[in-house]
C-alpha cells in the first residue's frame, strides 16, 4: 500500500466516523485534488446527493488555487439548489511540499433545525416576537446585503423557504421588491438559489408584483 493509499484509507474511516457520530443530517466527503474533474472519491451520507466521480466544487477550486497554507474554511453557510441550508467545513491536506492533495468536507443539513427554531421562537421570547425591531447588516458586498434582506423577509413570512407555499413565496418576492433588493445586480439569481426555485420563477413573481404596484398607483392617481 502506497502512502497515498494510506492517506485516503484513513480519510475514508474518518468520514465514516463523522457521519456515524452526527447521523442522517450529516455528510462527509473525501476529494482527491490531483484529479479535480472527478475529485470526489468517497462520500458517506446523502445531504447533497452526489456520487463518487463528481467534480470539485467552485469553492474547493478557489481554495486549491490559494497558495497559502491557512486556507481551511470552517462552519460556513451554504444553500443547496432545492433551498436547504447547510453548515459546512472544508479542510485541505497537504504533502511535504505544501501542495494540497486531498480535502475532507463536512456538510450538515440545518434546515429542520431552522424550521424548529422558528416554531419555538414565540415561546422562547414572546415579547421580542411581538416587536418589530430594526436590524442592520454592515455588508462588505452587495451579495451580503441581498442575503440579509432575504432572511429578514423570511422572518416576516415566518416559515423556512423549503416549507413555503407558492403563494408565500410570491409574498416573499413582494416584500423583497418593496425593500429594493432587486436593484442589486445578480439579485434574482441569488434569491432563486436561496429560495430553492428557478430564476424564471422569481422573474414571474417579480413581474406580477410590479404589475400590481403599477395598478395600485394608477388607482390612487
Amino acid at each position: 500500500m502506497t502512502e497515498k493509499d494510506r492517506l485516503f484509507n484513513n480519510l475514508h474511516r474518518i468520514a465514516d466516523s463523522i457521519v456515524l457520530m452526527f447521523g442522517r443530517h450529516c455528510e462527509a466527503c473525501v476529494h482527491d485534488l490531483t484529479s479535480l474533474e472527478s475529485s470526489l472519491v468517497y462520500i458517506r451520507g446523502y445531504v447533497t446527493h452526489r456520487q463518487p466521480g463528481a467534480p470539485a466544487t467552485d469553492l474547493l477550486m478557489k481554495m486549491v488555487n490559494n497558495q497559502g497554507r491557512d486556507s481551511d474554511i470552517h462552519s460556513y453557510r451554504t444553500v443547496t439548489t432545492d433551498g436547504r441550508t447547510l453548515k459546512s467545513t472544508t479542510t485541505l491536506l497537504r504533502d511535504g511540499s505544501g501542495q494540497a492533495v486531498a480535502a475532507l468536507c463536512i456538510n450538515f443539513d440545518t434546515t429542520e433545525f431552522a424550521i424548529a427554531g422558528q416554531a419555538l421562537q414565540p415561546f422562547i421570547d414572546p415579547a421580542e416576537s411581538l416587536a418589530i425591531l430594526p436590524t442592520e447588516t454592515f455588508a462588505h458586498s452587495s451579495g451580503e446585503t441581498v442575503e440579509a434582506l432575504f432572511h429578514q423577509a423570511v422572518r416576516s413570512i415566518g416559515k423556512h423557504p423549503q416549507t413555503m407555499t407558492r403563494q408565500e413565496k410570491a409574498e416573499l418576492i413582494i416584500l423583497l421588491e418593496g425593500d429594493g433588493l432587486f436593484r442589486f445586480k445578480g439579485a434574482v439569481e441569488q434569491v432563486a438559489k436561496l429560495l430553492g426555485v428557478t430564476r424564471f420563477t422569481v422573474y414571474n413573481h417579480l413581474k406580477k408584483a410590479r404589475k400590481n404596484t403599477t395598478l395600485n398607483h394608477e388607482e390612487l392617481v
